[in-house]
């Protein structure tokens, strides 16, 4: 390959890695004829030398409405292994390839293909190659970049090569990229003299010109410059090289150029199908003449014995240039010959019609029903759109789109969402399709401008869809202007309006949904009761839906114990259905893990949920749980992970439509303030939070705050500023007793007392405090401390001093427990150092692992709940064993234990 040096030299040191064991995944992306391809192919042929298994495939534009098509194609070679793998994982790829009526979700898909890949490559060294992957079907891109973010720690190189499209979705699981660039210029003469070495000067230094570098450029236009039709000259490159391509056609027979055609329009088609198909085309028999014509044409290679078009180009260069009447004819042979397979027979049906066919509409219609009573999703949604390509009346044809832009964006296919619903034409929608419009528009690209005229839009909406009957969709849109009106915090009006709605709403005072929308909605005025029925509900656990809506609104309003016990168990039941977008949500229940004290679960949840809000684009939810990461971080002690998350937080451009998240954005930084001895700074932070004019005020979550205020105002002199900003506060936590507020109340109570009342105040404030919150319990004992030292009370003081210091240990809070120290030691007494806290010793990940494997979980068992390899699990393992001192996970547990133990 001519001036390909570096990125040869780059893709040879990826094989060189994956086969040592550290596999990757690298994306190669550049326009069409840049190289892609050949750079895919040496480094196929490099690795089938070293001893790889190679698997191929490539996008093809008809084949990527069929989902997991490519994936079927590719794990052909590895069929016998699909046998071995345990009985889950093999009953899913089977599901996956049509063997059962159901259609599994696509991270279980992405699990059982990474288990399948993992275990090959223990015996040789795997790549997969994947051409064209901006045409590969969404249900095979998505499972491979679920396996493409999961090839390290294995033999395995994954290897993709695209053309940009703008929708940032496509490579969102290989690191690192590579954007290939055209030649430079002695790169692309060198090529061009290598390919055609008798170019006149003239025409040589005019296709240099026109090629920019491009290779396929360079060895395809000298070809075709003689024969070149007129006006060719004025095309963009991509055109003036499928016209090229396409001109070889015309030497040959009529008969290869129908099989070329049938190619064309069904490139993965068995060959006596498109030999058949071709000859109904020509009504005459066509035989395989005609493909070794093509062949010797220099337009197809067979491989496995099957036509392959030698580049992308040149499929689309035959088809488009065939007469309109031949490629209907095409379609319509297809459509009869693959009557054993009812998608395609549609799918080629819709493409020999010209005009509306609202009797094919309807059939493919009934087809979407079907597939989605059978849980096919991702079938559904082609069939869709190709009916509302064929139907006349523009309101159906809107109902369509939109509903087949809701299944679109369930299964997170943001970039196809939107073009679904560029279709949709609002004027027409009734009061359903206006509802599901602003659900899926919600899902396919969040918008925090103008939050107030938003939400009342959703309300509308939603009213209208339970009126017309639809009470799914108006409940899902409900739920959604509520989360809405929490996250942005909407103002009084916007409160009064979504608590009007749900008191009109046909459900009872007990429904999950309405519970959680009062909680968003007026919490300080529903408060009371909400927590009195949360108490009371006896909910169906298996119910995911609902476990979450009431987790959320608890979390939401500040009632830590109930959202972290719902939120978990929520989290189950996305984790065992294989719902990662759904469990990155419930893991936001991070959050009030971290109010309860539970670093190292927080840790551990919140590090999960911003990979998986990363896998899945859940844009919002990754605000979230990064801001408690954060939270964490700087209460571990861990100031640059910290310091990382705000600057990401920063960077984000949603962050400053989302008061909520700000809010613990500034948190974090008044902390890092405060705990490097920045008092003053850290005051004038967080107060900031209390501020009604600040973009980071909220009007609940606030609250938060109180203690992390407190604490500054006490170091930088600002007591009585900072008893302004909580004034209002003993009253709104009478109205709405959560942890949250009870906490916040006991807190500032206490610590911003004067010195008259302080002894008694913090008497109040123990009994006052929530027994839960372990964490702000502690800080609390550790101010009682020092108001007793400044009072030099220096022996009394030593009690509440140690008690915050065993605490903070326990906890793994070092920063609090290093100031109980250096308390403690100015009163005269000294306190040795802090035992290491297990979780000082391992990473948030393999936390999770140690303490699974410890429950008695097997490695496969782990690894299908952390959606990882068995292989991978093993190797945390056999990492962490040494680390705590044990040879083996019979003596996990024991030493879980004692690590526990010696950190009181």
């Amino acid at each position: 390959m001519i001036g390909r040096e570096a990125e040869l030299r780059l893709t040879r040191g990826l094989l060189a890695e994956a086969a040592a064991g550290n596999g990757t995944a690298l994306l190669i992306h550049g326009p069409a004829g840049v190289g892609k391809t050949a750079l895919l192919r040496a480094a196929s042929a490099e690795a089938a030398d070293r001893g790889f298994t190679v698997l191929s495939m490539a996008g093809i534009e008809t084949e990527r409405w069929f989902p997991f098509a490519a994936l079927n194609l590719l794990l052909q070679p590895m069929i016998r292994e699909i046998d071995r793998l345990p009985s889950a994982h093999r009953t899913v790829l089977r599901a996956a390839f049509g063997a059962d009526d159901t259609e599994p979700d696509v991270y279980r898909v992405g699990l059982a293909v990474l288990e399948l890949l993992a275990d090959a490559a223990t015996r040789h060294p795997v790549l997969v190659a994947a051409d064209d992957i901006q045409w590969i079907d969404p249900s095979t891109r998505d499972a491979m970049l679920f396996v493409a973010r999961r090839a390290h720690g294995h033999a395995l190189l994954v290897l993709g090569a695209s053309r940009p499209d703008g929708s940032g979705r496509i490579g969102s699981g290989y690191t690192p990229e590579l954007s290939l660039a055209p030649l430079d210029g002695a790169a692309a003469a060198e090529l061009l003299d290598t390919r055609a070495p008798a170019l006149p000067p003239q025409l040589r230094a005019l296709i240099l010109d026109r090629a920019a570098g491009n290779p396929l450029a360079l060895i395809e236009l000298p070809k075709a410059a003689q024969q070149a039709p007129a006006g060719t000259d004025d095309l963009p490159l991509t055109q003036r090289l499928e016209t090229a391509f396409a001109a070889r056609t015309d030497s040959t027979s009529p008969s290869s150029r129908a099989l070329l055609l049938a190619l064309a329009a069904e490139p993965n088609a068995a060959l006596d199908r498109l030999l058949e198909a071709a000859g109904q085309v020509t009504g005459s028999i066509v035989t395989v003449d005609a493909l070794q014509e093509a062949a010797d044409a220099g337009l197809i290679t067979i491989t496995s014995r099957r036509p392959e078009f030698r580049h992308p180009l040149m499929r689309s260069a035959i088809y488009n240039r065939a007469r309109v009447t031949h490629r209907l004819a095409a379609h319509r042979a297809l459509a009869t010959i693959l009557a054993d397979q009812p998608d395609r027979t549609l799918f080629h049906q819709a493409a020999a019609t010209i005009g509306p066919d609202e009797e094919l509409a309807g059939r493919l219609e009934q087809f979407a029903d079907a597939s989605l009573a059978r849980g096919k999703v991702a079938a559904a949604v082609p069939a869709l759109q190709q009916a509302a390509s064929l139907v006349r009346d523009q309101r159906r044809r809107t109902s369509i789109l939109v509903r087949a832009a809701e299944l679109s964006g369930q299964l997170s296919h943001r970039g196809r969402t939107r073009a679904l619903l560029a279709g949709a034409d609002p004027a027409v929608m009734g009061p359903v399709e206006r509802a599901r419009l602003l659900l899926v528009s919600d899902n396919a690209a969040f918008e925090p401008d103008e939050p107030h005229r938003r939400i009342h839009d959703m309300l509308t909406a939603a009213t209208g869809a339970l009126a017309a009957g639809a009470r799914d969709v108006a409940d899902n849109l409900l739920w959604r202007a509520a989360s809405r009106c929490f996250f942005q915090d909407g103002d009084a009006a916007t409160r009064a309006e979504l608590a009007a709605v749900a008191d009109r709403w046909a459900a009872g005072p007990d429904d999950p949904l309405i519970l959680a929308v009062r909680a968003y909605a007026e919490p300080y005025r529903y408060g009371t009761d909400v927590l009195g029925r949360l108490d009371r509900l006896d909910l169906d656990r298996h119910d995911g839906r609902a476990v979450h809506y009431l987790g959320s609104g608890a979390m939401g309003f500040g009632d830590f114990t109930h959202s972290s016990r719902l939120l978990a168990r929520a989290a189950a039941n996305w984790r065992a259905q294989g719902r990662l977008g759904l469990l990155a949500r419930s893991l936001a229940g991070a959050w009030p893990r971290y109010y309860l004290g539970q670093l190292d679960q927080a840790r551990s949840d919140a590090a999960e949920g911003m990979a998986l809000a990363e896998e899945t684009g859940e844009a919002i939810v990754l605000l979230g749980v990064r801001s408690v990461s954060g939270l964490v971080a700087v209460t571990r002690g861990d100031v640059a992970p910290a310091e990382e998350m705000v600057r990401k937080l920063r960077a984000d451009p949603l962050l400053t439509g989302m008061p909520f998240a700000s809010s613990i954005t500034l948190q974090v930084e008044g902390l890092l303030a405060l705990l490097g001895g920045r008092v003053e700074e850290a005051y004038d932070l967080l107060a900031r939070a209390f501020d009604p004019d600040d973009p980071h005020y909220h009007s609940v979550s606030r609250w938060l705050v109180a203690p992390d205020l407190a604490d500054a105002a006490l170091a930088a002199g600002t007591v009585e500023q900072a008893r302004e900003l909580v004034a209002g506060l003993p009253e709104l936590a009478r109205s709405l007793p959560t942890e949250m507020m009870r906490t916040a109340h006991a807190y500032t109570n206490a610590v911003l007392a004067p010195d008259d009342e302080a002894e008694q105040r913090y008497a109040e404030s123990f009994a006052m405090l929530p027994a839960g919150v372990q964490l702000v319990r502690a800080r609390l004992h550790l101010n009682h401390g020092r108001w007793l030292r400044r009072q030099r009370r220096q022996v009394d003081a030593r009690v509440p001093l140690r008690t915050a210091r065993d605490e903070f240990d326990r906890l793994g809070a070092r920063p609090w427990a290093e100031l109980a120290r250096d308390q403690l030691r100015a009163t005269g007494e000294s306190s040795g150092r802090r035992h290491e806290n297990l979780s000082d010793q391992l990473s948030a990940q393999e936390m999770q692992i140690a303490t699974l494997a410890a429950e008695g979980l097997t490695n496969r068992e782990i690894g299908q709940r952390l959606f990882i390899s068995h292989r991978t699990v093993g190797a945390h393992l056999y990492r962490i064993y040494p680390r705590l001192g044990v040879s083996g996970r019979r003596q996990l547990a024991a030493a879980l234990g004692a690590a526990a133990q010696s950190s009181y």
